[in-house]
């Protein structure tokens, strides 16, 4: 039996959260086409008969720009330390650039043994595909690094998931469960509702939003006195952004951008929590909280 943490790492929207969601088999972490859609270590646990797979979905290296920023690249460094293996998820459909050299160079450092995975691969011809193996495995001599292998895959299609999971596995340990068979993440379901939420709303919204949204849950439980065949769970949660102006893009005419988030969100919650939801969502706007450390502490970053 072989058990063991693995961390996939990239820059922002390198199709990380898509190929965790694939390798655990069901939805665990958010995806959108926004980069740093990601905000924080997500746990997916893959449960073989001959292994358990703790899969890290981490947010995307990047330039920071606030403290929000700053706080997300410490916690993604913290989380490389602490794994047996190192995914870096290197896009077919982009060329291997200046980020992606300084990313390699920094997991280099580290124990973990390092699998390149060259994602997206479906959106690329075998011609592109082979140009870019061939990128992939020039790093090695141009970083002094070492690849355990290397995979192309689509997260998308499935095409190789099952194979990135083969040489990851290979790599782990042999050790005991670290969580029960059967569970799929170790989020706390108030952090993946919140998470649904925020995918919902970045949907869709201008540019310059996506970074500014947060999602907080102010209270959730089910209804008393409902039939015990027919339980609703009620959920209140807040939209936060930093100014009026965004408050307006997300409540849209008349509330019905609103309301499209909550039907979406509600959809998604519906499925996870195998009950009946009602979410009753509300914006608030606090000025530029990506920068303000009490703000921060107090949206849990």
């Amino acid at each position: 039996m072989r058990s063991g943490f693995a961390c996939l790492v990239g820059r922002p929207n390198a199709g990380k959260s898509t190929l965790t969601n694939a390798l655990v088999g069901t939805k665990v972490a958010i995806a959108s086409s926004k980069p740093q859609t990601t905000r924080h270590a997500v746990r997916g646990i893959l449960n073989r008969p001959d292994a358990q797979l703790i899969i890290i979905d981490t947010p995307g290296l990047h330039r920071p720009r606030t403290l929000l920023g700053e706080r997300l690249n410490d916690l993604v460094r913290a989380t490389w330390s602490e794994v047996d293996v190192v995914g870096v998820c290197l896009p077919a459909d982009q060329k291997i650039g200046p980020g992606d050299r300084y990313l390699a160079g920094e997991v280099a450092k580290l124990p973990p043994k390092l699998v390149a995975l060259a994602t997206k691969s479906d959106l690329v011809s075998p011609a592109r595909m082979a140009e870019h193996l061939l990128g992939i495995q020039a790093l090695e001599d141009e970083l002094g690094l070492e690849w355990a292998s290397v995979v192309p895959v689509s997260a998308l299609t499935g095409e190789q998931v099952a194979v990135v999971a083969d040489e990851i596995v290979e790599l782990l340990p042999e050790g005991p469960l670290y969580y029960p068979d059967g569970e799929v993440t170790d989020e706390p379901d108030e952090v993946v509702y919140a998470e649904l939420i925020r995918e919902a709303a970045l949907e869709g919204v201008r540019d310059e939003l996506p970074h500014s949204i947060a999602v907080a849950i102010d209270e959730m439980g089910l209804r008393p006195g409902r039939p015990a065949d027919r339980p609703l769970l009620d959920i209140f949660a807040s939209l936060v952004v930093e100014r009026e102006s965004q408050k307006g893009i997300v409540i849209g005419r008349q509330g019905a951008r609103l309301r499209e988030i909550g039907a979406a969100a509600r959809r998604q919650i519906e499925a996870l929590a195998g009950t009946q939801v009602n979410l009753d969502l509300h914006v608030k706007v606090m000025k530029d909280w990506q920068r303000d450390p009490k703000q921060l502490n107090r949206l849990g970053f």
